[in-house]
């Protein structure tokens, strides 16, 4: 079994053009640097049913095969954020106020007024919905915010007993594209966001998810939700790799070795990288062709990729593969 990370980006504001997605860069950045790869990403834009569906995916993924996912965007407390109603609604459970959010919560509600020279009235109206910041769904635990304390979540999944068990499976194919789950209906909050409701949610849900923690000896994935601000996300995503995977790091390290292959099509080539993904098991071959490069014009990055070990025997046998053609070779190129 192999872990593979993702990341779900949410917001109307990026699939309309507003503001540009900048973690997706990012994420590949800090797992880079960790020895891994980002396998997949998923853009939502503010849907509830749509980003509840893309969650109870991820929450499946996590504990079928262990996959690690952060979710960026939509924790906060306006009408319009519904990420950590829909994470509570996509695992079966309720959401409640974590109480060390509550006490960072409460910690920067003080110090914004000593900052503007008030006092703090915890009783106050907005004050009070601030803490809807900390409802999480019931078993998560909380990631760090460096920028203003204002904290994100963790929600780990333990891995499945048996591959056979399917709930997480046949609620997404009743629910996919779905205005509400099937036999109930959404619900709406007093701060007007998308609630969950424990009679929407089939039961086999909550109980295909009931093993929730903290403790990296007995999860293998989960699904980590931080903030849209990349000032505030991308440290927190550190903190998450990090802290609870750090048993991960260079274990599923990669090397990729390509070279410019000038003056042929991909279709002559093709053989030759089936040749190669079948001789040299684990190892991906690619091909990335290009029409106007600035130095090289029209041709073909042709490489494997995989572990180091697995690289060092399948490259050379690509080498000597093209040979056969008696191609121009430009530059090799190591990542």
């Amino acid at each position: 079994m192999t872990t593979h990370f993702g990341i779900i980006i949410i917001g109307d504001e990026i699939l309309s053009g507003k503001r540009a997605d900048k973690h997706l860069p990012k994420a590949i950045e800090l797992l880079n640097a960790r020895g891994l790869q980002l396998d997949y990403a998923d853009y939502v834009g503010d849907d509830p049913a749509r980003i509840t569906a893309t969650l109870a995916r991820a929450f499946a993924a996590a504990r079928e095969s262990g996959d690690v996912v952060f979710s960026c965007g939509g924790i906060g407390a306006t009408p319009d954020d519904h990420t950590r109603q829909c994470a509570a609604a996509a695992l079966g459970r309720e959401l409640t106020l974590h109480p060390e959010a509550k006490a960072l919560i409460t910690e920067r509600m003080k110090d914004t007024a000593k900052e503007q020279g008030v006092p703090f009235e915890a009783d106050r109206h907005d004050n009070i919905h601030r803490l809807n910041m900390g409802m999480f769904p019931v078993g998560a635990d909380i990631i760090p915010n460096p920028y203003n304390k204002i904290p994100g979540f963790s929600c780990f999944v333990e891995l499945a007993s048996s591959p056979a068990k399917q709930e997480p499976r046949d609620w997404l194919r009743q629910t996919a594209g779905a205005a509400a789950p099937s036999g109930g209906s959404w619900l709406l909050g007093s701060d007007t966001n998308f609630a969950v409701a424990q009679s929407a949610t089939p039961s086999g849900i909550a109980e295909g998810f009931a093993n929730l923690g903290s403790d990296p000896k007995n999860q293998r994935g989960g699904v980590h939700f931080v903030p849209g601000f990349p000032v505030m996300a991308w440290p927190m995503m550190a903190w998450v790799l990090d802290t609870h995977y750090p048993h991960l790091h260079q274990k599923l390290a990669y090397l990729e070795k390509s070279v410019i292959v000038m003056g042929s099509m991909e279709a002559t080539l093709t053989p030759l990288m089936q040749d190669i993904e079948s001789s040299h098991p684990g190892v991906k071959v690619f091909s990335l062709p290009s029409v106007d490069h600035p130095t090289y014009g029209r041709h073909i990055e042709l490489g494997v990729k995989g572990t180091p070990d697995a690289v060092a025997l399948a490259y050379p046998a690509l080498l000597a593969g093209l040979g056969h053609f008696k191609l121009e070779l430009g530059p090799e190129l190591v990542r």
